[in-house]
């Protein structure tokens, strides 16, 4: 990994010159919580200015480091990142509390994070991805190995927006799955057992759930739910 995240953040100070003002890796893999079959590096660049010309640049660059199976870097101009903190205070919340800068300044320490719209988003973001699971979820059902993979991939999304649901009723919790999901548990108030399978899905542990894949699925999808319903119900006022 750290091979990896050097050649990366060369390649970009190769390309853009003093243009690059940070790079910053943030997520699980930024303070080693991550399962390292499922944990992506998620990379945020930022520019003095995006244009055309940085599009170009960025693309063989971009090119090589999703051929190493990682996920586009986020390419933004200074002036973006501060504008949009109302937009996406879940990404840079998390961004806040786990980070590790590449290269550059961090700027992620400058920014002031509007929470005017975080319940919204949050419960958004919980809808959306149910859908999204359903959808995915679909050609897989005949096929539980991949069925319960695809979950156990969706489940730090879940973990991720669940922090977040807890973090809108005051309760603050540190970002890693399993102490996320004890938090959701004892606030909801119902078994997140589904979320534990998966988390030991994903930690390489023997489950032999591959026999009850669909009942899995379901039982995961209604805790789902009972987050977004939780979320539904909090008041704008109980925001960050």
């Amino acid at each position: 990994m750290e091979q990896l995240l050097k050649e990366l953040t060369s390649r970009l100070r190769s390309q853009y010159g003093q243009r690059l003002v940070s790079v910053v890796l943030y997520g699980s893999a930024a303070d080693g919580s991550g399962e390292k079959e499922f944990s992506d590096l998620n990379i945020l660049c930022v520019l003095d200015h995006v244009d055309a010309k940085a599009l170009a640049a960025s693309e063989p660059v971009f090119r090589w480091w999703r051929e190493n199976k990682q996920p586009a870097p986020l390419l933004m101009s200074v002036e973006e990142v501060r504008a949009s903190t109302d937009c996406f205070p879940i990404e840079f919340q998390d961004m806040r509390d786990r980070r590790r800068v590449l290269e550059g300044r961090d700027i992620v320490s400058e920014l002031i994070i509007d929470f005017s719209f975080h319940r919204a988003q949050v419960e958004h973001e919980l809808r959306t991805n149910v859908l999204k699971l359903r959808q995915q979820a679909t050609p897989l059902l005949s096929k539980p190995a991949d069925l319960l993979r695809l979950c156990a991939a969706a489940l730090s999304t879940f973990c991720v927006l669940g922090r977040h649901a807890l973090l809108l009723s005051g309760v603050r919790v540190n970002p890693r799955k399993r102490e996320i999901i004890e938090s959701l548990r004892g606030k909801l108030g119902r078994d997140f057992s589904a979320f534990e399978t998966l988390l030991a899905v994903r930690e390489g542990k023997p489950t032999g759930q591959d026999r009850d894949a669909l009942a899995l699925f379901d039982a995961y999808v209604s805790e789902i739910q009972s987050i977004a319903v939780f979320v539904d119900k909090l008041e704008m006022g109980d925001s960050l």
